[in-house]
Formats: C-alpha cells, structure tokens, sequence
C-alpha cells in the first residue's frame, strides 16, 4: 500500500517506502508517509490517527454480510417442498 500511495502522489515510491520500514524497524510504530512532503514522519503529531473501534466494526459487518450470504445460498439450494394436488 505505501508503494502504491507514493507512486498515486507522484514521489519515488522506492525510496520512502524503504525509509519507512527502517523507521519501523528502528521501533518507530508512529512512523508513515508524509503525503504533503514527501517524506517519512511521525502520524501522530501529523494528526493522523485510526480508531480500533472502527476496525472492530468494519470486521464484525464483513463476518455479518459473509454470514447473511451464507444463509441465503443455503436457502436457495434447499428442495423445494412438494405441494399437495387438491
């Protein structure tokens, strides 16, 4: 993904993305790519953050929408019953 954001915003993709996982390497979680500059820094005082809450929830929707498919395939597969001739 940072190769491809880099490549998007029109900078050498190959060498921040290799500063990047030094910084990450080196221990820096904060660490991301600093679109406006061009260059590795630190996200959180960039303001950029990601909540765990909308993770959780984006998980729990794509396991409930899985689930929903799952039943609808097994109801659509099922005989049909057979009718009584009156």
């Amino acid at each position: 993904m940072p190769t491809i954001i880099c490549e998007n915003g029109g900078y050498d993709a190959a060498e921040i993305v290799t500063n990047l996982r030094a910084e990450i390497n080196n221990g820096n979680k904060d660490a991301g790519i600093n679109m406006f500059e061009g260059k590795v820094d630190n996200m959180v005082t960039l303001g950029v953050t990601e909540c765990l809450r909308v993770k959780e929830q984006a998980l729990v929707s794509a396991t409930e929408a899985a689930e929903m498919i799952l039943r609808v395939d097994d109801i659509v597969r099922c005989a049909p019953r057979q009718r009584q001739q009156q």
